[in-house]
């Protein structure tokens, strides 16, 4: 068992991930490999639910796109993954926010923390 943790803790001490949670907006630089090309797409949008469980951690994202709500669900310690930057703080009392996938109009904002 203390091998497992010690992977863990090797994998995970050079990422530079910042604290965020459900409500904040993120901008997530995630690479994509097309052929031996290497590209960074950036994708900005509200986190619905971080679920936690040591290295296998992940993160749902949700962004409006054309009309379209589109969901994307990001492992947070991935290779792939080159940064996550909080735009905005959000102020929510829930930590899985999925009231948001019926919400229209004014009813799908989210305040923003102050401070």
């Amino acid at each position: 068992m203390d091998a497992i943790k010690l992977v863990e803790q090797e994998f995970t001490k050079d990422k530079n991930v910042a604290a965020f949670n459900a409500g904040d907006t993120v901008n997530v630089y995630y690479k994509i490999r097309e052929g031996n090309k290497e590209r960074i797409q950036q994708y900005q949008g509200v986190v619905l639910q971080k679920r936690n469980s040591g290295i296998q951690t992940t993160f749902t994202v949700r962004k409006i796109s054309n009309g379209v709500g589109v969901e994307r669900i990001f492992p947070l310690y991935s290779l792939n993954i080159d940064k996550v930057e909080v735009m905005t703080r959000g102020k929510v009392r829930r930590a899985r926010i999925f009231y948001l996938r019926d919400a229209k109009g004014k009813a799908a904002k989210i305040k923003e923390k102050r401070g």
